[in-house]
């Protein structure tokens, strides 16, 4: 049952930090157009691949969670 507990109140806290995330979002007009990040724009197609905006996020995620659960 402790375990369960555990799990339960370590879900509630990334719903709460994906929640926080995404309120401050609009704050943030430069993620998602980083250098590097690849758009293309033709007739009738446009494709928009945030290559470096994915990068950063994910090594921001890696410390954060390295960080987070090393005891």
């Amino acid at each position: 049952m402790q375990d369960l507990g555990r799990s339960i109140v370590v879900l509630g806290i990334v719903i709460v930090a994906v929640g926080g995330f995404l309120m401050l979002m609009p704050r943030m007009p430069w993620l998602g157009h980083l250098p590097g990040d690849v758009h293309i724009e033709r007739p009738g197609f446009s494709v928009h691949f945030p290559l470096v905006t994915c990068l950063v996020v994910s090594a921001v995620a890696t410390v954060v969670l390295n960080l987070f659960f090393r005891r």
